[in-house]
């Protein structure tokens, strides 16, 4: 993680609320951050908040990520948030797993970063009832969880998962480009711009041969890696930055790697629905990882022009493999949804097969 405080990469707003006084105990809250979600804080008490995360930008729901920062807690003050309008019927929280926070005091003093937290963690259907166009029907669900404040005068942030946003990919790709080392191997280009006039990049990472026509250059396989159609799943960010470290690194299984393959990588396929702190969709209101079979150049760039991409890419090269990453909100380990090709039904199985032998964390079946 990066060493710097969570605050330094925020612009300045005007808060909402301010404490009336000094017996005031009111926390202060606050979303409008790149990848934020947040729509509302009710006060129950000084103890208790009731929170609203907004919809996806141009949809009716899909509230499940949200990413927000809370000030104004007192050392020893147990607060108890309850997120009341989640769309998912279940949830990991059930299963034992706790909520992300984020302390600028505690990374300040002791070099800890996004850390988990939470006491009392409970996820439940309520009695809110959704809209859906003039009818009311389905409820939504409530995530509660307690949070003891340990410092005065601390910015504390909480999500969903580890949160990784547009910035932080265009930090560390530029990072990568300036390294002499991967000057030989790895190229940086734009695949389009998005609904917002966002650039969607993508990378090629391949060794550079002499001769580019040469036997052993024409006979190089061809690898597709994508992230992040659905922005709340951040966690496919991750693994996609744990990809990338690996392949421009100098160990012989990389170098191989390049030696023998083309990767080309879209790091994240939805970059507008990141920065806006969406969960599933684009600025269009739709959800990019449905529209694969007929996209629109105009509401779904990025989808078109992965496809005339890849169509390009699979006239130059034999294409092993397209690995697109998503997370997953409740299921455990590491899996793999793919497609069943009717000649050869095991050809599909083979990679996952090999995976479940060398990570733990793989469940093949």
């Amino acid at each position: 993680m990066k060493t710097t405080s969570m605050s330094s990469k925020i612009d300045v707003v005007t808060q909402y609320y301010k404490p009336t006084g000094p017996d005031d105990k009111t926390l202060i809250f606050e979303s409008r951050f790149e990848s934020g979600n947040l729509l509302a804080a009710i006060k129950i008490s000084d103890n208790e908040y009731d929170l609203v995360l907004q919809n996806d930008i141009n949809t009716n729901g899909h509230t499940q990520w949200f990413f927000y920062r809370v000030t104004g807690g007192m050392p020893g003050q147990r607060v108890r948030f309850n997120i009341i309008n989640l769309a998912k019927p279940d949830s990991l929280y059930n299963y034992g797993m706790k909520i992300l926070c984020f302390s600028n005091k505690q990374k300040a003093e002791t070099n800890i970063g996004w850390h988990r937290v939470g006491d009392n963690i409970s996820y439940y259907q309520n009695d809110f009832k959704k809209e859906q166009g003039n009818f009311y029907n389905r409820t939504f669900f409530t995530l509660t969880f307690t949070h003891v404040f340990k410092d005065e005068n601390d910015s504390q942030f909480f999500a969903h998962c580890f949160p990784y946003t547009y910035s932080d990919l265009q930090d560390d790709m530029s990072r990568i480009e300036k390294d002499s080392y991967c000057s030989n191997f790895y190229h940086r280009s734009t695949l389009c711009r998005t609904l917002a006039g966002n650039k969607c990049e993508y990378i090629t990472i391949t060794s550079r041969d002499k001769d580019p026509n040469s036997a052993k250059a024409m006979n190089k396989k061809g690898v597709f890696i994508s992230a992040r159609v659905h922005p709340g799943e951040s966690n496919s960010s991750w693994m996609m930055k744990g990809i990338i470290e690996f392949l421009i690194s100098n160990t012989p299984e990389a170098k191989a790697l390049r030696d023998h393959f083309v990767f080309k990588i879209v790091p994240i396929l939805n970059p507008d629905g990141v920065i806006n702190g969406n969960y599933r969709c684009s600025l269009s209101g739709q959800d990019l990882n449905r529209r694969w079979k007929n996209p629109s150049r105009v509401l779904h760039p990025v989808i078109f022009n992965v496809k005339r991409v890849m169509r390009v890419f699979s006239k130059e090269r034999e294409l092993m493999l397209y690995c697109d990453l998503h997370g997953h909100s409740r299921r455990k380990n590491i899996f793999m949804y793919g497609n069943t090709l009717k000649d050869t039904p095991h050809a599909t199985r083979v990679f996952p097969y090999i995976m479940s032998k060398l990570c733990d964390f793989f469940s093949f079946e």
